[in-house]
């Protein structure tokens, strides 16, 4: 990822705060101590110890029991205090409120990670015995792992320190899982997907170490090649992102993210203490991180096996070779999908495969065998393809036909994977057939090879393969940084702030955006009718009139707004209209009066904002604007700073941004403006000032070269003053920024200069409730 703060690619450091111990520890432990072993086959603690003796070559184990005696041949410490050798980690399986007993006991044995397979704590509603566990374990130069967990697996120091299946297969992969239940299913299930493991740790309720300490390890591990998490929720977002960031340019990163809809968040916050979080958020700074998130476990499994049996490939020219013609098309479709670049060179497709295809076939990408086609002419065609420089990966489709020869295909199928992988091109195969062909695949799984029975999977899977490349071979790109008046800034907050505010009335809101260099169009407040003609007299029409109530939220929804008033008498027309309608539809709002703005030129209206995410700190939002921008839900986020690059493919993924670029005929708009706009209200939320969310609706974007103009703004400060870090305060509710002040149309009035009466809270303009 680009950018500072969740993109900087700096050098690892293996130790957390000052004095906690190096992370290697916890995966190459000089000992363990299993506090809570049990002679008693049926109890974790006799597990634990079990399956740490199950693993040949295993670090030396320590089992203690008050009681002494013997645990599956070795002797029982009653007190950790009475082993004579180095612990490096400490197994907890003890119930709950002994948790913290034993956590001191450790301490003063020197023990440096305690592994806390105990549940009972914030899952529970049991948050404050969890902090003393931390707190206790951080004064004595401990770390903590779970509580709430299985146990971990570390296959290069033959550690398996948990409850968990015995007969782990060791292989490339490492996991990270929230969940136990997730844990477990993953082990059975790469164990029947014959994917082996490097490492698999569960962080459950992350009350100390997390997934970004975990990846300060498993990103410089030779072990582990490829590195799959399971996520519920995030509770240290930006040290993720800067974790993520460092490691996916090296090495894919995959994550499985739950709690996407509000039912499963709840959920989540329910089984781990923590907040899923905006899933929309959550789902643009992974991708900024160039992490490759996947829908569910088995997409996830089925991207770990291919890229871990397939090399970087080298360019984007996928050939698809098939011989059936509607599996071609039904390929070639899904490459479109999953974002897989097809060679569309015909003349060099002929020339190569003309003499191997036949005449009723074709070479024009998909290359169709025919059904004719048996084994020999499949490997032709893949040597051909092997020794093309311009075919970069192939996608090799196995219609069954009487022709293939099953008894021999999975042989054929393996040397061409080995060769292909000796060559360093990357490659998928897809059987399509009945029992005779799903034997193949399976017999190719078993040897640890990705064989596909849907050309949709074998699409994605190639297509996750080139995503990582790409950001691979990425150049690292500086944030851009701008400069502000963050003392002006932070004084209109303080002043807000002292009037009893959370957010920023009219005046308030217009200062800042002078402040940040923000155009936006004049407007004066009016209390009657004769001020109302004044102001518009003195501004000049044609004007807009904007009613002013703290008690009307959204002004448009109540007949609140008029547009393109041309003279006095539709002025005066307009101000009976709009008192006639709100006193009508909203018989008790309080009515201060009106605004009378300029018309704003025509342009087009998007919508820019940035607020301290709970998790992540600051967050820039970027979509098409006006009042419907909830309804259409075309907007992006990115995680701050911002590098231009980062800027402009967050623009990209929006609807607006073809709008920007100018369609049927109209000039391009100023996408320097934009940018602009989002560094500064991105650098605006990032401490220094109360300011937690800002949202510009919309953002007028004129004809390049001529800027832009802030129409509505929307500012809202701490929740207690004094709050100025990032993410420490930010705003109830992760969604969005609203933008339901603006009106529609493409001349909305501004709302810059609402009364603030008395400095008491005032929602009609900028900056409040609208």
């Amino acid at each position: 990822m680009s950018g500072a703060a969740p993109g900087r690619r700096g050098g690892r450091r293996r130790a957390g705060a000052a004095g906690s111990p190096d992370m290697r520890m916890l995966f190459e432990p000089r000992g363990v101590a299993v506090i809570g072993a049990s002679r008693e086959p049926g109890k974790i603690g006799h597990r634990i110890v079990h399956n740490l003796l199950s693993q040949p070559g295993h670090p030396p184990v320590f089992p203690v029991n008050p009681r002494g005696g013997r645990i599956l041949g070795l002797p029982a410490a009653e007190r950790i205090a009475d082993v004579r050798a180095p612990i490096d980690i400490a197994c907890l399986a003890v119930p709950a409120p002994l948790v913290l007993g034993a956590a001191e006991a450790c301490a003063a044995a020197g023990v440096r990670f305690l592994v806390v397979v105990s549940s009972g704590f914030s899952e529970v509603g049991n948050a404050e015995g969890e902090r003393r566990l931390v707190e206790l374990a951080r004064a004595g130069g401990m770390r903590v792992l779970g509580p709430n967990i299985f146990g971990l697996f570390v296959a290069r120091s033959a550690l398996n320190c948990g409850f968990a299946p015995a007969d782990i297969r060791p292989g490339n992969l490492a996991i990270i899982t929230q969940s136990g239940a997730m844990g477990g299913a993953m082990i059975g299930q790469t164990a029947a997907e014959h994917i082996g493991l490097s490492a698999i740790v569960p962080v459950g309720n992350k009350a100390d170490i997390d997934e970004a300490d975990l990846l300060e390890y498993l990103g410089d591990d030779p072990g582990t090649e490829t590195i799959l998490i399971y996520i519920e929720g995030v509770k240290q977002g930006r040290r993720l992102a800067r974790a993520l960031a460092e490691t996916t340019p090296r090495k894919p990163v995959i994550v499985i993210k739950s709690g996407r809809s509000s039912r499963g968040a709840m959920a989540a916050a329910s089984h781990t203490g923590s907040l899923a979080g905006s899933d929309a958020v959550f789902d643009a700074v992974m991708r900024q991180c160039g992490v490759l998130r996947a829908e569910h476990l088995q997409e996830a499994l089925l991207w770990c096996k291919f890229m871990g049996a397939s090399p970087p490939p080298r360019g984007e020219n996928t050939l698809i070779v098939t011989n059936g013609g509607g599996a071609g098309v039904a390929t070639a479709d899904a490459c479109e999908k999953h974002g897989v670049r097809l060679h569309d060179g015909a003349a060099q497709l002929q020339r190569r495969f003309g003499p191997l295809t036949p005449a009723l076939g074709s070479t024009r990408n998909p290359i169709d065998l025919t059904g004719q086609a048996g084994q020999r002419e499949y490997e032709a065609a893949l040597d051909a393809a092997l020794t093309a420089e311009s075919v970069h990966a192939v996608i090799a489709i196995y219609c069954e036909t009487a022709l293939l020869g099953f008894d021999t295909l999975a042989e054929s199928i393996a040397r061409s994977h080995a060769a292909y992988r000796a060559a360093g091109k990357p490659i998928a195969c897809v059987l399509l057939g009945g029992v005779q062909v799903k034997a193949c695949a399976a017999e190719l799984r078993a040897r640890g090879l990705p064989a596909f029975e849907e050309v949709y999977n074998a699409a994605s899977c190639l297509g996750a393969l080139y995503r990582h490349a790409r950001l691979r071979d990425r150049p690292p790109a500086p944030a851009e940084l701008v400069d502000l008046d963050r003392t002006a800034a932070a004084e209109i907050a303080r002043t807000a702030r002292a009037r009893g505010r959370r957010f920023l009335a009219a005046p308030e809101a217009r200062a800042l955006l002078a402040a940040l260099d923000i155009p936006a169009p004049r407007s004066l407040a009016a209390r009657a009718l004769g001020e109302a003609v004044a102001a518009a007299e003195e501004i000049g029409f044609p004007v807009a009139l904007k009613v002013v109530s703290r008690d009307i939220l959204h002004k448009s929804d109540v007949g609140g707004v008029a547009l393109d008033l041309e003279d006095r008498a539709e002025l005066i027309d307009a101000y009976g209209a709009i008192l006639h309608n709100c006193r009508e539809r909203l018989p008790g709002a309080r009515i201060e009066g009106v605004e009378v703005a300029s018309m704003v030129p025509r342009g087009i209206e998007v919508i820019v904002g940035a607020r301290r995410d709970p998790a992540f700190g600051p967050i820039v939002m970027f979509g098409l604007g006006g009042i419907y921008v909830e309804v259409l839900g075309d907007v992006a986020f990115r995680a701050a700073p911002l590098a231009r690059g980062e800027i402009d493919a967050m623009i990209k993924e929006t609807r607006a941004h073809r709008l920007l670029l100018g369609v049927r005929g109209e000039a391009p708009r100023d996408l320097r403006a934009v940018r602009e706009a989002l560094l500064k209200l991105a650098a605006l939320v990032d401490g220094g000032t109360e300011i937690t969310d800002i949202e510009i609706n919309p953002l007028v974007v004129f004809e390049e070269g001529r800027g832009a103009m802030a129409v509505d703004a929307r500012v809202m400060l701490a929740e207690s003053a004094g709050n100025e870090e990032c993410g420490n305060a930010a705003p109830s509710g992760n969604a969005a920024p609203s933008g339901n002040a603006a009106p529609s149309g493409n001349a909305a009035p501004s709302g810059n200069t609402a009364p603030d009466p008395g400095g008491d809270p005032s929602p009609a303009g900028p900056g409040g409730p609208r």
